[in-house]
């Protein structure tokens, strides 16, 4: 994979933050031999709980904007950054449906956010309907994807 060559080239560790995506994005790393040199870890923060205890995202922000916010993605990936060795830290968190929409936040909604060392967060909010869970989460895998590039730059 392009990014993980490009990423060991600066000598950069990646980590993910994971909300809706469940690990998938860890997955896709972790399947490519020798991802160890880059990839230094993943989290799986599906519920709330996890968010406020491992990526340290105050209740007060869940609480106001919800777990699937631009607010909560840009601490999801602030948070994974700093509670990790890494440089770069991708987070997703969505609604990858059959259920769970709101009007505000239907079915399909994911906010991706990519922190680096010393850098401004990069945001992406993505509004892909109701395709399938599946497809739901591999564009937000999509879109993480192409906040790293944007991070290596």
């Amino acid at each position: 994979m392009l990014i993980l060559d490009d990423a060991e080239r600066a000598r950069l560790r990646i980590c993910t933050a994971e909300s809706c995506t469940g690990g998938l994005l860890a997955a896709l790393f972790t399947d490519i031999p020798g991802s160890s040199t880059v990839f230094e870890r993943g989290f799986v923060t599906y519920s709330n709980r996890s968010k406020e205890e491992i990526l340290g995202i105050a209740g007060d922000v869940l609480a106001d904007y919800g777990a699937v916010s631009e607010p909560v993605a840009r601490m999801m990936a602030e948070g994974a950054l700093e509670a990790s060795r890494a440089n770069i830290a991708v987070a997703i968190t969505g609604v990858a449906g059959p259920g769970g929409g709101t009007r505000m936040k239907p079915v399909g909604t994911v906010h991706v956010a990519c922190a680096r060392e010393n850098r401004a967060v990069v945001h992406e909010m993505i509004q892909v309907g109701e395709i399938g869970r599946s497809e739901v989460r591999m564009a937000a895998v999509e879109s993480a994807l192409g906040l790293i590039q944007v991070q290596m730059r």
